[in-house]
Order: structure tokens, then sequence, then C-alpha cells
């Protein structure tokens, strides 16, 4: 990698990890507000629109965007005809999910979810519009200018849902937020991006970006019905009570994946693609990122674990804790995503596309009766399980064996991660005493949480080296 890409790459996941940060955090505070308005049920109905949004979104441009990252030639032989593809797309995807709504909802047990949907919805088009100049801000490792965009975005969003909520709109609050800040985005997205992208058609040009990104956008619908179809299993066999508090439980055990990971892969997945020829420096890279990762998320997902209950009685209140016992399972799939994301991005950058498509589909295939199994036996904690499970046990394996056929090496990367590891375990050892001596919840989370990082910090500390800036000797610290 070059003095300057380096560069790029650096200043670019500084300011991703400070989009991200800031965001989330402003996201988390959001939450807790309208989790205090809403009711478990108001977030059920909202979780029907969301997941047909989520599936959409994934396959909305066709993958054609990753090709803006992947691809070194200029971005503006291929961007307008790129722009085309997802706008049209986004378009056709629309239409028939107006009309499909009422059959949808009425499959996941909402019918009142209706209207939601066909509004929450309108955000497809409008992600079609903004997809391609976005990427280009990825592309360029400008970070900041994102910061701005979603940073804007995010205030609308936020002050329109929370205003909304409290005049009463229910789950309609949330549609009609997110769909208002997707409208500035897509203004601040094309007015900042360094390229003029403007509708184009060039034919040649067209099949060859469907041909590279449609496995890649069948891979990443994959991958977000593997983690929306617990949703729908839910749904289906449960009712909108337990949803919402399903779906709170999830969310917070994403948080990590949201907080850290996110904001790694804006860098990612253009840094490994710079590196594919440089096996020892990918591997290199690879280690380093995934143990700065790790070390960054596993106390959160381990606290999430071990203080479930505190946390959701004394944040979102009394209403929410039947969901601790989902997230005290699920704790542990917000780590195990955030390895899988990695994994992924460095497939996509090896050219990895088919493998990613038989991958999720193995993932896919294998978990799909693993809930309904859990559902129908254990509710949403049964769902939970299954969900941990099979990550676990099918699909890291499968994984690490399709990146070691690529002639990676994983071992450095499982190296760094031991000092997370033992500082996590003591995370958990010193839980069940803080529980032993307190009862009520909050001096629970809060002297919890200072235990937890007098016992993380001085194992974890010597990773600094691991930050980037710092020398490499320290690198196997």
């Amino acid at each position: 990698m070059s003095v300057d890409v380096g560069g790029k790459v650096g200043r670019g996941a500084v300011w991703s990890l400070l989009n991200t940060v800031v965001l989330r955090l402003g996201t988390l505070i959001a939450g807790i507000a309208l989790a205090r308005i809403l009711t478990p049920a108001d977030y059920g109905v909202f979780a029907v629109a969301l997941v047909a949004l989520t599936l959409l979104q994934a396959f909305n441009e066709l993958g054609v965007t990753l090709a803006l990252v992947r691809w070194e030639r200029d971005v503006r032989e291929f961007a307008p005809t790129a722009l085309t593809i997802a706008v049209s797309c986004s378009a056709a995807l629309y239409a028939v999910v107006y009309f499909a709504a009422p059959v949808y909802c009425e499959l996941m047990g909402s019918p009142d979810a209706v209207g939601v949907l066909r509004v929450l919805c309108l955000a497809v088009v409008l992600d079609g519009i903004a997809v391609v100049p976005a990427t280009i801000l990825n592309r360029e490792f400008l970070q900041r200018t994102r910061f701005f965009c979603d940073g804007a975005a995010f205030v609308v969003v936020t002050s329109l849902t929370i205003t909304l909520a409290l005049s009463g709109a229910g789950p309609m609050s949330f549609a009609i937020g997110q769909v208002s800040g997707n409208v500035v985005s897509v203004i601040c997205y094309l007015a900042l991006c360094p390229v003029r992208v403007r509708p184009g058609w060039d034919p040649a040009t067209a099949r060859e970006l469907v041909r590279f990104g449609l496995p890649l956008a069948a891979a990443s619908l994959l991958v977000l019905s593997v983690t929306n179809v617990d949703k729908i299993v839910v749904g289906a066999y449960t009712d909108e009570i337990a949803l919402g508090l399903y779906l709170m439980a999830f969310n917070q055990s994403s948080l990590p994946l949201q907080v850290f990971s996110e904001a790694a892969r804006r860098v990612s997945l253009a840094g490994f693609a710079r590196l594919v020829d440089d096996r020892p420096r990918l591997e290199q890279s690879l280690a380093r990122g995934t143990g700065l990762l790790v070390a960054a998320a596993l106390p959160v997902c381990t606290l999430l674990a071990c203080y479930a209950y505190p946390m959701l009685h004394v944040v979102y209140g009394a209403q929410w804790t039947p969901a601790a016992v989902v997230l005290q399972v699920l704790a542990g799939l917000g780590l195990v995503r955030i390895l899988l994301f990695i994994g992924y991005d460095l497939l996509v950058a090896l050219d990895g596309n088919r493998s990613l498509v038989w991958l999720q589909g193995l993932w896919l295939a294998t978990m799909l009766p693993a809930l309904v199994v859990g559902t129908r036996v254990d509710g949403i904690r049964g769902a939970a399980i299954a969900q941990v499970a099979v990550a676990a046990v099918v699909v890291v394996p499968a994984f690490a064996w399709v990146i070691r056929r690529r002639g990676l090496s994983l071992r450095p990367a499982a190296a760094v991660c031991a000092r997370p590891a033992i500082g996590g375990v003591l995370i958990a050892v010193s839980a069940v005493a803080v529980h032993a001596v307190f009862d009520d919840p909050l001096p629970t989370l809060l002297v919890g949480g200072v235990v937890a990082a007098l016992v993380y910090l001085p194992v974890v500390y010597p990773m600094r080296a691991l930050l980037p800036g710092r020398s490499r000797e320290g690198a196997s610290a």
C-alpha cells in the first residue's frame, strides 16, 4: 500500500469511527426516549415494516455499487450507468412492495402495519438515488463529508420521530421520521459528492456491472435474510408484543456491531482490495483490524449478557425487562456477527463472490428450521438460542475454511484475540460477584460497569500497539 493510500485509509477510519460513534450514541439516546414513549406492541408493528425495508435495500441496486469500490477504473466511466440501475430497480421494488403489503402484513400477523410499511419503504427509492454518491465518498475515503451528511439526516430523523411519537402517531412516527431523514441525506450526498453523478446508460458497462454485482447482491440479500428471518419467524409464531420485545433485545445486541464493525467496514473493503496482491501484509492488516475490533466489542457484548436485566430496567423501563432473557443469549451473537462481517469483506476483496453466496445460503438453510423449532419450543428465547448455536457451530467454521482455502492464515488474527478473551472471562466472573452483593438494578449496573473496566483494561492495555501510528514491534502484544 502506498503512503498516500495508507494515509487516506487512516484518516478515513478515524472519521468513520467518529461518524459511527457519534451517530450511534445519538440514536441510542433517541431510542431510549422512544422506548419510554411507545409500547412493545408499537415496536412490533415497526419491526414488520423494518424487515421488509432491510431486505429490499440489500437488493435495490443489484450490488453494482460494490464495483465502485472494487474496480480501479475511473469511477466517472460507470457511475451514471450504476445510478440508472439503482434508481430503476429501487422504483420497481417499491411498486411490488406497495401492492403486496396487505398480504405480507397478514402473514406476519400484523395487518395494522400496512400503512407503516408503505411509508417506510419509500426509503428504498431514496436509497437508490443516494447509494452511488455515498459509495463514491467511501471509495475516496471522504468520511468527514459523510459525517456531515449522516449528521444532518440524523437530526431530522430524531427530532421528527420523537415529536410525532409524543403527538400519538405510534409506529408511524418511525416511518415518517426515517423517510424525511433519507430525503435530507440524498440532497447532501448529491451536493457534496466529488463526482457529479447523473443518470446515464451504456449497455456494455451495465452488463459488466450486473455480472460483477449480482452475486454480491445475492450474497447481501442472503446476509440480511439471515439477520431478519428470526423476526419473520417470531412474528409468525408469536404476537406483536413478543416481536417488539425480541426487536429490543436484538437491537441492543447489535450495538457493538453497529458502532465498531460498521465504522471499520466503510474503509476495510477498500483497504483489503488494495492488499490482495500482498498476502503477508493482508494477513497483518486482518490481524490488526480483528484484534482492535474484538478488543473494543467483546467487553460491550459481555456486559450486555451479564447485566441485561438491570440495563433494560434502568435505561428503557420495566416494561422491557422481559427481553432480558433474549438479550443474554443474543449478546454472544453480536460478537460472532462482527467476525463474520470481517470475513465477508475479506472475501469480497478476494473476489470470493460465489463462495459468499453458498456460505450465506448454508447459514440461511440451517437457521430457518432451527428458528422454527426454537421458537415453538421456547418462544423468543428459543429463537435466540437457535441463532447463536447455528452461527457458532456451522457458520464460523465454514467461513474459516473458505478463507484458509484462499491461502490466508487466520492464526495471527486468532492470536491477537487472546487478551480480549481473557478480559471477557474476568468481566463475567466479576459480574457473578456484583450480582451476589447488589439487588437493586441501578447500583448493580453502575458498580458492574466500574468493576468491568478495572478488570478488563489492564489485560488489553498492551494492545495499544495495534492502533494506527504505533510501532509494529508491539503488534504481537
